[in-house]
């Protein structure tokens, strides 16, 4: 089964971006992490079993800088939870579509995690995570 995990939105300044998502919203604030190996600063809200998370890029280099930069901020990408992400990798292949990781990427927690090129999903960054849960 697939699930949608997190929402990613890219913003310039995450306390401002945070005024109206938590505050004028009332989305609950569960964490902000520095995430070091994509050069952003995350803000993780509460969206019932999924997440919302405002990324803020901490270096003019990150892909989400250059994003930014680019489109401005907005959404950046949708994630969809898989149950066995490199069995969803082979069939995605299959079927000829674009990756931009051809095998799984592991973040801090552990988690494995690859990208799905726009160009293969109607102009949608997708990310696919495997939580294990």
């Amino acid at each position: 089964m697939i699930k949608i995990n997190h929402i990613a939105i890219v913003v310039s300044d995450l306390e401002e971006a945070q005024n109206f998502w938590v505050q004028a919203l009332g989305m609950p604030l569960q964490r902000v992490e520095q995430v070091e190996s994509e050069a952003v600063k995350v803000a993780f809200l509460a969206a019932g079993e999924a997440e919302i998370e405002l990324l803020q890029p901490t270096n003019e280099e990150s892909g989400v800088a250059r994003y930014l930069q680019k489109r401005g901020g907005g959404l950046h990408h949708v994630c969809l939870e898989v149950a066995d992400i490199t069995a969803t990798l082979e069939r995605l292949r299959a079927y000829e579509i674009e990756l931009n990781n051809e095998m799984p990427r592991y973040n801090e927690q552990g988690r494995q995690y690859a990208f799905i090129h726009p160009r293969s999903t109607g102009g949608v960054l997708v990310e696919l995570y495997q939580t294990n849960r």
